[in-house]
């Protein structure tokens, strides 16, 4: 993944869509361009699946995640998912996403601190 640099959680691309300051300085801080960062094919249906969502959110967020590649599960992902539930008490989604950063040797973006920890 050439230039590519972070995974966004998905908390990250909510803050992004809703201005969220913590969101905005983490992004700032890490020096983060839409060009160098990658979401998961998890965090896209966690974002579009809620079931209140209007048509103008979904097209705002996907207008959004229109601008940055996706990453998809594969037997790499798969394993590190497996690995990490494992070891650490993690919800799926979150162990999918963690895992794919891992896998990836991407820097994870997350305003959850218990996934910064896994990380270490």
């Amino acid at each position: 993944m050439s230039g590519i640099k972070f995974l966004l959680d998905t908390n990250i691309i909510i803050g992004m869509y809703g201005r969220n300051p913590e969101v905005i300085e983490l992004l700032t801080q890490r020096k983060a361009t839409l060009n160098q960062c990658v979401y998961s094919s998890i965090t896209r249906m966690e974002l579009l699946g809620y079931p209140s969502i209007t048509q103008t959110e979904i097209q705002a967020i996907t207008g959004l995640l229109n601008r940055m590649k996706q990453v998809n599960l594969s037997p790499a992902v798969e394993e590190q998912t497996i690995k990490l539930k494992q070891v650490h008490r993690i919800k799926l989604p979150d162990a999918i996403i963690l895992a794919t950063a891992i896998t990836h040797q991407l820097e994870l973006l997350t305003l959850d601190k218990k996934l910064l920890i896994k990380t270490h």
